[in-house]
């Protein structure tokens, strides 16, 4: 479908924006980051400086093979660090851990399959398990919106009267980030903390965050500290957590594209009056949508209205030769 001459513009003017965005970006991490890197690269010297002084017998080569050796482990998953007192990284739960980082499209990358074997299966296993989650989720999402429904169906009858429709799905689009950011941020965050002898609250939140929107960085990965108590349980709570947040993401993302207002994708599509129609349907109360069904939010009865489309036959009337008449379903 191709682009209207106003959409591909605003499609250009959006990619240059965001290009800037990238950019900005960039120059901020790079502003931020850059000192700190500079001063742990400083300490490693000096240790590795202090380290040859104290023992003279050791050659520059042979540390440095051995630094390089180290890294390459670590950067597979194994730490030379209590490796032989440690559980392995491919027990049951950390398995189950790793599997759901793979189909969630996680991918914290600090365990990372060894073998040739495992790669290969590792791809299989992503092939179908990845399409098979998204079907999971979404048919879960789907569920969570009956209850979504009915809280925004309360509020237009409790609301209906005094504020627009717009303003009514906005104030549930806070209800539900506000329960997001409590239940599967702040609050799981508190419990990282105090279970994590080397996560502090703020390092807690940011690995919830960065868990939950799928970025996966790797740099915090929970129950990986020296002699983790209960390792494979804890894991596989941290993997039904992480199906959870995911799942209430996915929720929060389906209200907020479901407001035509705040869907900038709707500016880049072909059919401008179309989409300009639904906006003002929407703002008058007549397009809120989810799923199949439509609900009318200045309707102070709270009765449900079921929308149907039939596909027309030819020698059928057209809509506008067609006696109209409204229909209402409790």
């Amino acid at each position: 479908m191709a682009l209207t001459t106003r959409g591909l513009l605003r499609l250009v003017l959006f990619l240059g924006g965001y290009i800037i965005f990238l950019v900005l970006g960039a120059t901020i991490f790079s502003s931020i980051e850059s000192p700190e890197e500079l001063e742990k690269v400083h300490h490693l010297r000096k240790l590795r400086s202090d380290f040859l002084k104290n023992y003279p017998t050791v050659t520059d080569q042979a540390l440095e093979d051995l630094i390089t050796e180290v890294v390459k482990a670590s950067n597979r998953g194994v730490s030379a660090s209590r490796n032989a007192s440690g559980e392995p990284n491919w027990s049951f739960g950390q398995s189950l851990f790793f599997s759901s980082t793979v189909v969630t499209t996680i991918g914290y990358g600090h365990v990372t399959p060894l073998s040739r074997t495992g790669k290969i299966f590792c791809m299989l296993y992503a092939m179908v398990g990845i399409p098979l989650t998204l079907v999971l989720l979404s048919a879960l999402v789907e569920r969570l919106l009956v209850p979504t429904i009915w809280l925004l169906q309360w509020l237009n009858s409790r609301l209906g009267h005094l504020y627009q429709p717009f303003n009514i799905r906005l104030l549930h689009l806070i209800i539900i980030v506000l329960i997001l950011i409590v239940l599967f941020l702040i609050a799981p965050a508190a419990v990282f903390a105090s279970i994590e002898p080397e996560w502090d609250y703020l390092d807690s939140l940011y690995y919830c965050f960065i868990s939950l929107t799928t970025i996966g960085l790797g740099d915090y990965i929970p129950g990986d500290s020296p002699d983790q108590p209960y390792r494979p349980l804890y894991k596989i709570m941290t993997t039904g957590y992480l199906f959870m947040g995911i799942t209430f993401m996915m929720l929060t993302l389906a209200v907020f594209y479901d407001i035509p207002q705040l869907n900038l994708g709707l500016l880049f599509t072909s059919h401008d009056e179309t989409n300009m129609e639904k906006v003002r349907l929407a703002g008058a109360g007549m397009g809120l949508q989810y799923g199949g069904a439509a609900y009318s939010p200045g309707d102070d009865n709270n009765h449900r209205q079921v929308v149907r489309v039939r596909s027309r036959r030819d020698d059928s009337p057209s809509p506008e030769d067609a006696p109209q008449k409204d229909f209402q379903l409790p």
